[in-house]
């Protein structure tokens, strides 16, 4: 162990240590006689730390940044009584000795500070009393209780903002924490000064209290039990009591102001010194003063010599600030940096953005604030509803020209990949054909980017005629957005890294820690948890029920680490979830199966190649996916939802297989469709003939699963 390392260890054991030493010695003060040396040491360090205290408050740039005053102004204020309490037993058992016989301190108060006249001094006191009682205590204990009842009023909303921040992927999980924290940590700092403002009330009353004590105590002790004359007694004691008193008045008046400080502070990146210079450098506020002084300074009864030079001042002050601020108002604007040609930035190779919107020059009027930036509402709508629907946060899009692009076309990147683009037109609207519309409508045809859709780009101005031949009519930013949120969807496993699944876990841990804590790091590690989640996005399958998922690999016990046997039994786990996301509940499943003797051929071809992503046959799996095409053909264009349900251990490749070729075609297992569920098998491949499609009007065949 090195030496540093040693003395740093050294360090914070001996800073641990002195709290219970400090709280020892407070208990040693009101219990065991001290002589008047230690009330010496005593007193001047209580001032040392009152002064402390008040210049750390008036540093502070917020009252967080002194989080620990409530605790700290108790233990000061203990300190104190116990250097009253030993103080008064020294008052009260030595004072007939003379004015010095309970310390140096007590004995420089009562005499420099008041001239040795009790008298004087009791008025003193009395006023220092009243200060710090009625006008500095009294205010700030109102302020720290208006302040804490404000506080926890504004608590709830607080948390819905970070929430909202967070959902809207504004900051990161990491920061909503800290900022949770804070809002707890900013609630707690005001109640407990609430009600440490009550600790600073009672010192005052106590100071109050012992004064009254340590005179009649002296004076009854001085006359009956020393001799002394009253006039005597009076002269040792009380001077002793009030020069006892004004010791331990003016530290806590010390602490007074700065627990006022504290709480009338308000959040700003400056201490208190520098807001309130800050503040008050504006030339048009010293000009009206140094005009009133003059005009008082001409007055014949006032003090001119006073005055007239504090005009000057004001004066001065208002010359000089002003010539500061036409110095700032006429001051150059700063250089740019000297372009260095041999010096490349990051910012040059890299783009750290994931999903990346670019557009031609023609179509800058969609997101140009200045025309409401239509394109960017949509785009905010979007991320927030496809987080919902995810289950976890959508990175922010990057919008950004590209004069590469043809003036009306649109360019979409996700993760560095492109992965859609098209032309629209700002000014003309795009009608969708739905294959009943009557003709008679103009315009240039497409296909509609997210669907493939036929459709007309027409003006304007014929909305009204494209709504009554059957055309659903929709404007250029919703093209754009609606393809974007196709895109976003079918690539939303590229989009989720291990960022967003230690951010799961955190959630999860928040709501349910036993679950968390038996999930990761072990027996699962976080990158083989992050394969689990972007094997069920990349089948459609959401994250928003991740505890259900947690479950599932819990349950399993880490006795496998293959992501996709583990895809596999969680995919079983939600089966409920992904059959009602095909169809609704009292729908029965329309299902499209295989027959027996093809069923066994795929389970065989599996087994032979267990870790092969594509284990059948090129010829078997054209046949395939030919089959399963004409059977979906007539579903897809009735906007029927269906499945296709095979045997758990070829689901994943036969999955792989059809994604590829047809798209999102959903393949289940038996194992996923749960035993509530009613299913219609509206086809069998491999049957030689299809089974034919019920009716709307049919009564729902049930189906073995």
């Amino acid at each position: 162990m090195n030496r540093g390392l040693k003395l740093r260890i050294w360090t914070n054991a001996a800073a641990g240590s002195v709290l219970p030493l400090a709280i020892l010695v407070v208990v040693v003060l009101m219990i065991v006689p001290v002589p008047s040396i230690v009330l010496d040491i005593g007193f001047v360090t209580n001032i040392m730390i009152s002064l402390a205290v008040l210049m750390v408050a008036l540093h502070a740039a917020r009252p967080l940044d002194f989080s620990s005053f409530p605790t700290v102004l108790l233990l000061a204020t203990l300190f104190r009584l116990a250097l009253n309490v030993a103080s008064t037993r020294v008052v009260l058992v030595h004072g007939h000795e003379g004015a010095s016989a309970a310390g140096h301190v007590i004995e420089a108060f009562g005499k420099v500070l008041i001239g040795g006249d009790y008298i004087v001094g009791l008025l003193v006191f009395a006023v220092l009393l009243i200060i710090n009682l009625v006008v500095i205590t009294k205010g700030a204990g109102r302020v720290s209780e208006v302040s804490a009842r404000f506080t926890l009023d504004a608590m709830p909303g607080k948390q819905m903002a970070i929430d909202a921040d967070l959902n809207a992927g504004l900051i990161t999980p990491d920061e909503a924490k800290t900022r949770r924290q804070e809002v707890a940590t900013e609630a707690d700092f005001h109640g407990s000064m609430d009600g440490a403002s009550k600790f600073v009330k009672g010192d005052a009353v106590a100071g109050l209290l012992i004064l009254a004590v340590n005179i009649i105590g002296g004076l009854i002790l001085g006359v009956a039990s020393h001799g002394m004359d009253l006039s005597d007694a009076a002269r040792n004691y009380v001077q002793l009591a009030v020069g006892d008193a004004l010791v331990a008045q003016v530290p806590a008046l010390l602490l007074s102001i700065a627990a006022a400080s504290i709480v009338t502070r308000v959040s700003s990146p400056h201490d208190l010194s520098g807001q309130i210079s800050e503040q008050f450098s504006h030339s048009r506020a010293w000009a009206p003063v140094a005009a009133i002084l003059t005009v008082l300074g001409l007055i014949p009864a006032m003090p001119q010599l006073i005055i007239l030079p504090a005009a000057s001042v004001a004066g001065w002050m208002w010359w000089a600030l002003r010539q500061r601020e036409i110095a700032a108002l006429n001051a150059p604007a700063p250089a740019p940096p000297a372009e260095q040609p041999h010096v490349i930035a990051w910012s040059e190779v890299s783009d750290l953005a994931p999903i990346t919107l670019e557009i031609g020059y023609g179509l800058v009027e969609l997101v140009d604030e200045r025309k409401g930036a239509p394109l960017m509402g949509r785009i905010s709508g979007i991320r927030r509803q496809l987080s919902r629907e995810l289950g976890f946060v959508l990175p922010l899009v990057r919008v950004k020209d590209d004069l590469a692009l043809p003036g009306h076309a649109y360019r979409v990147r996700i993760a560095g990949v492109t992965v859609g683009e098209d032309q629209v037109y700002p000014h003309d609207l795009l009608a969708l054909d739905s294959g009943d519309c009557m003709d008679g409508i103009s315009g240039r045809a497409v296909k509609d980017p997210s669907f493939g859709m036929d459709a007309l780009w027409i003006k304007a101005d014929k909305r009204a005629d494209a709504i009554a031949a059957g055309y659903t009519v929709v404007d250029a930013p919703t093209v754009v957005a609606t393809h974007l949120n196709s895109l976003i969807t079918a690539s939303a496993a590229e989009l989720f890294g291990l960022d967003d699944m230690q951010a799961l876990l955190e959630t999860l841990r928040e709501s349910y820690p036993q679950l968390a804590q038996n999930l990761s790091p072990q027996p699962y590690a976080l990158s083989l948890l992050g394969q689990v989640c972007r094997g069920l996005l990349t089948e459609r399958v959401p994250l928003r029920d991740f505890r259900r998922v947690a479950e599932a690999l819990v349950e399993l016990g880490g006795r496998d680490q293959e992501p996709a046997v583990l895809l596999e039994a969680v995919r079983q786990r939600l089966g409920p979830l992904i059959v009602q996301s095909i169809v609704p509940v009292k729908m029965p499943l329309p299902a499209i199966t295989f027959d027996s003797e093809l069923e066994s051929l795929l389970v065989q071809a599996v087994r032979t190649s267990p870790q092969s992503p594509w284990p059948f046959e090129p010829a078997l799996a054209e046949r395939i996916t030919r089959a399963v095409q004409d059977a979906v053909q007539p579903l897809l264009l009735a906007a029927r939802g269906f499945a296709v349900v095979t045997s758990p251990p070829c689901r994943l490749a036969l999955a792989r297989l059809l994604r590829a070729q047809l798209g999102d075609v959903p393949v289940l297992s038996f194992l996923e469709i749960p035993e509530s569920k009613t299913v219609d098998v509206i086809a069998v491949i491999g049957s030689g003939k299809p089974a034919s499609l019920p009716t709307p009007h049919a009564a729902p065949g049930s189906g073995d699963h």
